[in-house]
Formats: structure tokens, sequence, C-alpha cells
């Protein structure tokens, strides 16, 4: 990759410089990590094995816990690496590679969770042709879809990151590189370019939350028409997704919608949704959702009785 600036490497300053709290953040980062992985894995493997959780509301949970998990492991690691070493550089192609993956698997599972709600607003308000509307076909085409609109919003980041010239001090005061900290090390006016990453990352974050609210406004006004127990297993589904949209979407359309302007808080803001929102998911998913505590336990149980054969 060919660079249009002089500076080779970035310095991240992390979430603090002292070596104590460095440690802590450490086995913070560590543990979420590790329960994001597994939890995340788990919901993976038990949708792939269970014949029982085929419907594509499970076939679209598949994938937001693939992309979080892959989200999650665009920063993580690397922050363990960093809250344990004295020098944390990051190269310029390094930095490049971890803004698109980054924004890849995040785009990836706001449009996932999209796709998630117009699933519950079908099977809700369109029973009797769920199964037709909703088939796997269509399910594979808006994954696939889901997954170029990613791939287009992350490559606009990249061309945005690439058309910025540094040229001077070359320490990122953050613990990932992101267009928003890498704009305040410019040697130029960035005007148009927070423009358009307001119009790129702040819009999707906030139309997507607007849409998703509305939607299950209008899945929530229709189950007045449903029996007491398809009320109240339909209202369990949407109110887990529901959290799930609030947790994700409240701290990106705060960090998204104002990249001029930075905030001491915002680094502890990004560590929820880089590393606390991932973890979550698999929570409330296993959680409210009886089908795959069930598969869960199955899939447990087939393990043993192999386990005893052997």
């Amino acid at each position: 990759m060919k660079l249009n600036n002089n500076v080779t490497e970035f310095i991240l300053l992390g979430l603090t410089q002292d070596p104590f709290r460095k440690k802590i953040v450490f086995v913070i980062f560590l543990l979420f990590y590790l329960g994001t992985l597994l939890g995340n894995l788990l919901i993976i493997t038990t949708i792939k094995t269970s014949r029982a959780l085929g419907s594509p509301m499970y076939f679209f949970l598949f994938y937001l816990s693939l992309s979080d998990t892959c989200f999650s492991t665009s920063i993580a690691p690397r922050t363990l690496v960093d809250a344990l070493s004295e020098k944390t550089t990051i190269s310029f192609n390094e930095c490049i590679i971890q803004v698109f993956t980054f924004h890849l698997f995040g785009c990836l599972e706001v449009l996932i969770l999209i796709l998630m709600a117009i699933d519950r607003y079908v099977a809700i308000c369109k029973p009797l042709h769920y199964m037709t509307i909703m088939s796997h076909r269509v399910c594979s085409v808006l994954v696939a879809v889901a997954w170029v609109g990613s791939c287009v919003h992350s490559l606009a980041q990249i061309f945005l990151a690439l058309s910025l010239p540094f040229c001077g001090p070359n320490v990122i005061d953050h613990y990932f590189c992101d267009l928003e900290p890498l704009l305040k090390l410019t040697c130029a006016d960035t005007y148009v370019t927070n423009l358009l990453l307001v119009s790129n990352s702040g819009a999707i974050c906030t139309v997507s939350f607007v849409v998703l609210m509305f939607s299950y406004v209008i899945i929530l006004h229709s189950l007045r028409n449903h029996s007491a127990e398809g009320r109240r297993k339909a209202l369990s589904t949407c109110i887990s997704h529901i959290i799930v949209v609030i947790l994700f979407f409240g701290p990106c359309i705060f960090i998204y919608t104002r990249p001029a302007t930075t905030f001491p808080m915002d680094k502890m803001i990004a560590v929820f949704y880089t590393i606390g929102t991932p973890l979550i998911n698999p929570l409330i998913y296993t959680l409210r959702n009886a089908e795959v505590k069930n598969a869960m336990r199955k899939l447990w149980s087939k393990k043993l009785v192999s386990d005893d054969r052997r």
C-alpha cells in the first residue's frame, strides 16, 4: 500500500498510560473477549448443529453472532497486546486494516439487526405468508446484500483515511484506529471529510436506529390482535431485540454524529460498544430464548453421551 504522507506508524495511547491501570484494562478486556468468544461461538455451533433452530430468525442470529465475534476480534486482541507493552505502535497499514475490519463487521451487525426486525415484522404481522416471504433463498440474498453493503461502507472509510495527509504528530489518543482520532492528526482542513464521515457512519447509525425503533413500534402495535400467549412470546422476542438495538446504537450515535469534536469520555463509550455489546448479545438471546437454551442442552447432552461411549 503506497503512503501519501510522511507518517509510517502511529503511537496508540490506549485507555491509560499508568502501568497498574493497564493491567486492569488487560484483565477486563481478556474476560470480556473470552466471554464474547465463548458465548457467540456457542450460539454459532448450536444453530449449525440443531435442526430445531432452522427458522429465519436463527439464520440471522447465526450471522449476528458471527459479526459480533469478528467485530470484537478486530479490536480486543490488539488492545490486549498493547496493555502488556511499553511501546504501543501500530503501522500505517495495520491501522488501515483495523479501520476496514472494524467498520465492516460493525456495519454488518447493523444490517443484520435490521434484517432481524424485518423477520419479526413478517412473522408477527404476516404469519400466514411468513414461510413464503422469508424463504431460505430470500434470507440468503438479504444476508449477501448485507455483506456487500458492509464492504461498500468500509471501503468508503478506507478511501477517506487514505485521502488524509499526515505530516505531523503521530500519536493517536485512543486504543484503536478509527477515522475520528485520525482526523485530529491531519495537517489539512478536515471540514469536508467530517461532513462525509457524518453522512456515512453517522447517517447509517441514526437512520438504522430510527428505522428499527419504528418497525418495533409497528410490531408492538399489531400485537393487540394476537392471543395472550402469542403476545407474550412475541413481546419477549421484541424486547430482547430492542435492548440490543438501544445498547448498540446509543453509543454509536453519540460518537459518529459529531466527529469534529471529541470528549474525554469517548474512549470509555467506545469500550462499551466494542467489547461490551458483543458480550451482551449472546446473553440476551440465550437467557431470554427457551428454544436456544433447549438446543444447547441437547447439544451438551449429545457431547456427554459421546464422551461416555469413548
